[in-house]
C-alpha cells in the first residue's frame, strides 16, 4: 500500500496547529497545592489530559481515563499492544520570556510555548498520527494505544498508578526526545544531602542568613538569592564587591542594602540536567561568589562543600564517581536545588544521570562516604534504572526503516542522559521529536516547536503507527 503520508499531515495541518496551540494554552504545572482525588497533581494537568480525552472522544477513539493520573486513547484490534507513551504536564516557565509562555504564540514558522517540544507538541502529532491510521481506515491485527502521563516531569506517579490497574503494551515508542532512534537511556537518581544546624558563633562579622536557589532537580537553576547579616559598617563595601563580580562575569544580578541585611541576586541560564553544561548554574555561580566570603561557620562549610564538589564540575570527579560507558557516556550531575538557613541548616538537591553499565550501590556508598565527611547525610536516594533496547529488535529495525524512508537520512541509533517513558515499557525506545541539527530548547525559555518540523514528525509516526500494528 502506497500512502503519503506527509501529503496526508498537509491535509490537516491547520486543525493540527491549532489543536496544537489549544493544548499549549492550557498551564499544566504540577501544583499539589491545589489538588484533589480528580485531578491527583493539580487542576491545570488535570485540564490538560482532559483536553486530550475529550479530543479522543471526538474522534472515536476508545478512551479511559485512570483515576486522574493518566489516560489513554485506543484504536486498531487484536491482542498484541503497541504503546505510545506521551505526557502532558510541564516544568515552570521560568522568567525572561519574549511572550507570555501559555500564550502559544506563532512567529517565524515556530510556536513558541512552554512544553511545545516537551512534550505537548510531539503529543499532539502522535494523536493526529493515529487520527490519520483511523480515517485512511487501514487494517491494524494490533491494538495502539496512547498513553497520556501527568507527572513526567516530577515523580513518574502517573505512569506507576497507570501500570497497576492497565495492562503493558507488547513494545512502543515515546515522542519525547530526539531523531533518529534513542535505544539506551541513562539511569536518573535525585539525590538530597543535607547538612543538620549547627552551633554557630553569634559573634561573626558577616553571617549568611539564607541562600536560595532552584526548584526541580532535573532543571539547572535559573536564579540564586543569598541574604547576608553584615555586623559592621561593610554593607556597602560588600555590595561594591558583588557588583564588580557581575561585572568581571558578564553575569546579570542585584545587589540590596536595607540596614544589616544586604540581600545579593543572580541570574543564570536554566536548562535541562541531562547536560548542565548548556546552562549556567545561578546557584553555584553565588555560591563561588560566597565562598572567598569570611562568614559564620556553618555557612562556610555548607558554601565550601558546593563550590568545592560542584562548581565547574558536571561529571562528579570531586565525588569520586565519574564513570562514563560507550553505550551511554558520561555520568552527569546537576544540582538543581540549593537551600540555606541559618536555622535549619542546608540542603542540596542533585540529580545524577549515569551509564547503563554503573554500578549503583557503588555510587551510592561513595556519595554516603564523601557526605559524611563534610557533616552532611544522604537523606533522599530515588529514581529510574538505565533502560536499553537490543539494536536487532522488531520494534528499532521497524522504526528505522520508517525514518529512513521519510527522511532520507540514516536512522543511527543514540544514547541520552533524559529520561523518556520509553523505559516504563519492557520494549521501548524514545523516537523523536527534535531531529538532528536542530538545538534543544526543552526546559528552556522561549522554548519552541518549529511547525514544518511537527509536521514531518507527525508524518513519520503515522506511518510508523501503521508498519508496527499492521
Amino acid at each position: 500500500m502506497n500512502i503519503n503520508w506527509l501529503e496526508e499531515v498537509l491535509k490537516r495541518k491547520e486543525e493540527l496547529i491549532r489543536d496544537t496551540q489549544a493544548l499549549l494554552r492550557i498551564p499544566s504545572v504540577l501544583n499539589e497545592e491545589d489538588a484533589t482525588e480528580e485531578a491527583p497533581f493539580g487542576r491545570g494537568v488535570y485540564e490538560a489530559l482532559r483536553f486530550l480525552l475529550q479530543r479522543g472522544q471526538e474522534e472515536g477513539f476508545a478512551v479511559k481515563n485512570v483515576d486522574g493520573f493518566a489516560g489513554h486513547l485506543e484504536i486498531g484490534q487484536g491482542d498484541e499492544l503497541i504503546g505510545v507513551l506521551c505526557h502532558v504536564d510541564v516544568v515552570p516557565p521560568g522568567d525572561g520570556w519574549s511572550s507570555d509562555p501559555f500564550a502559544a504564540e506563532i512567529r517565524d514558522g515556530k510556536i513558541y510555548a512552554r512544553g511545545a517540544i516537551d512534550d505537548k507538541g510531539p503529543t499532539m502529532a502522535a494523536f493526529y498520527a493515529m487520527k490519520i491510521v483511523k480515517e485512511l481506515g487501514l487494517p491494524l491485527s494490533k491494538r495502539v494505544r496512547m498513553i497520556i502521563g501527568t507527572d513526567e516531569e516530577s515523580e513518574w506517579r502517573c505512569v506507576e498508578h497507570y501500570f497497576q490497574h492497565e495492562e503493558m503494551p507488547t513494545m512502543g515508542f515515546a515522542p519525547d526526545a530526539d531523531f533518529p532512534i534513542i535505544y539506551a537511556e541513562k539511569g536518573i537518581a535525585d539525590i538530597d544531602l543535607r547538612m543538620e544546624r549547627t552551633e554557630t558563633s553569634g559573634d561573626s562579622e558577616i553571617r549568611l542568613q539564607s541562600f536560595q536557589a532552584g526548584r526541580r532537580y532535573n532543571m539547572v537553576p535559573d536564579f540564586a538569592e543569598a541574604v547576608l547579616l553584615v555586623h559592621s559598617d561593610r554593607q556597602q563595601e560588600i555590595a561594591r564587591q558583588y557588583r564588580q563580580f557581575l561585572h568581571d562575569t558578564n553575569m546579570n544580578g542585584n545587589v540590596v542594602v536595607n540596614g544589616n541585611a544586604v540581600t545579593l541576586q543572580l541570574e543564570g541560564i536554566s536548562a535541562h540536567a541531562m547536560e548542565p553544561e548548556n546552562g549556567k548554574n545561578a546557584g553555584l555561580w553565588l555560591a563561588k561568589w560566597l565562598a572567598d566570603l569570611s562568614q559564620d561557620a556553618q555557612a562556610q562549610s555548607f558554601i565550601r562543600f558546593v563550590t568545592d564538589h560542584f562548581f565547574s564540575d558536571s561529571r562528579g570527579k570531586a565525588l569520586g564517581i565519574a564513570y562514563s560507558d560507550e553505550i551511554t557516556g558520561d555520568l552527569t550531575v546537576n544540582v538543581g536545588i540549593l537551600s540555606y538557613h541559618e536555622q535549619s541548616g542546608g540542603k542540596i538537591g542533585i540529580n545524577i544521570r549515569y551509564p547503563v553499565t554503573t554500578d549503583i550501590e557503588q555510587m551510592k556508598g561513595k556519595l554516603e562516604r564523601i557526605a559524611a565527611q563534610h557533616g552532611f547525610v544522604l537523606e533522599r536516594f530515588a529514581g529510574l534504572k538505565p533502560h536499553y533496547v537490543d539494536k536487532h529488535h522488531v520494534l528499532v529495525r521497524t522504526l528505522q526503516r520508517v525514518y529512513e524512508e521519510q527522511t532520507g537520512e540514516p536512522a543511527s541509533l543514540l544514547s541520552i542522559g533524559g529520561g523518556t517513558y520509553a523505559r516504563s515499557l519492557k520494549a521501548g525506545v524514545a523516537f523523536g521529536p527534535l531531529f538532528p541539527g536542530r538545538p534543544d530548547v526543552a526546559h528552556q525559555k522561549d522554548e519552541y516547536i518549529i511547525i514544518d518540523d511537527l509536521l514531518k514528525a507527525t508524518a513519520i509516526y503515522a506511518q510508523a503507527i501503521y508498519e508496527l500494528a499492521k
